[in-house]
């Protein structure tokens, strides 16, 4: 049974979102950003599940700190063929704060705790039918038009044949030009999932990145696979919108890569 990580979890560079890992840096005060996305990951024992359609605001409430949520309608395909089912899962809470801003010399630090409400139905495979919660540390550095972000945390399960996992990933991105970025991550986790299903760890590649039409609209999008560990496939695709404080808008700069077995 699969369910949401942050992760990650969506400034200069883009982070987060379509990407698994997350950054530090939070939506700029007073500034909102949006995000319709779909996002799938799959695996032989846990079956797959779609978000589609999905919902994620992130907004700038005092500086260095903002407030997200992600409202998804989800399909969950159970493994070997088991039924289908479709509805609304586990919200989405978090808030992201920065605590060390970048300088020349200097890595910018955050973290972004959030937790997972049990708003799914867990008998359908849509939640985990109990509050879970993620705890992230993540750091970032950008020289020119590269950018180099990541971290490591822990999943807290509390739900019953569920345990805690560790996760941590990390990402290089290249702003080509002013229309597109494109970036590569290497992101694991621990084993994850009910225990009656015996999940292993894995570690993904992922590849992808963001076209900007115009200023505050982007198009995300990301895919990759595992190269070690259980066989699992991840996929992102999102429009984004940004808004807000009367100044220059961001770039996609949030979320956390939110599917995976917990």
């Amino acid at each position: 049974m699969l369910i949401f990580l942050l992760a990650c979890s969506g400034s200069c560079a883009f982070a987060g979102p379509p990407f698994q890992t997350d950054d530090p840096d939070p939506v700029e005060f007073r500034h909102w950003e949006t995000y319709a996305f779909e996002l799938s990951d799959g695996t032989h024992a846990g079956g797959t599940t779609l978000e589609f359609p999905a919902w994620e605001m992130n907004w700038g409430v005092v500086p260095n700190v903002q407030l997200h949520i992600v409202v998804p309608m989800a399909t969950n395909f159970a493994p070997g063929g088991g039924p289908v089912s479709f509805g609304i899962s586990d919200i989405e809470l978090g808030a992201k704060y920065r605590f060390v801003k970048e300088t020349k010399r200097r890595p910018e630090i955050g973290i972004f705790p959030f937790f997972e409400l049990p708003s799914g139905n867990a008998a359908r495979g849509l939640g985990v039918g109990k509050t879970w919660y993620r705890m992230p540390l993540w750091i970032q550095k950008s020289w020119g038009d590269w950018t180099s972000y990541g971290g490591a945390g822990a999943v807290v399960a509390q739900a019953p044949g569920y345990q805690n996992y560790p996760f941590a990933g990390w990402l290089l991105q290249r702003t080509l030009n002013d229309k597109l970025t494109l970036g590569g991550e290497v992101y694991g986790h621990g084993a994850e999932g009910l225990a009656s299903t015996a999940p292993r760890s894995s570690t993904m590649f992922d590849f992808g990145g963001y076209y900007t039409f115009h200023e505050g609209f982007q198009l995300l999008f990301a895919a990759g696979h595992s190269f070690v560990g259980e066989g699992e496939t991840y996929t992102y695709l999102a429009l984004y919108w940004t808004w807000g404080g009367g100044g220059k808008s961001n770039q996609p700069n949030d979320f956390f890569g939110r599917m995976h077995h917990i």
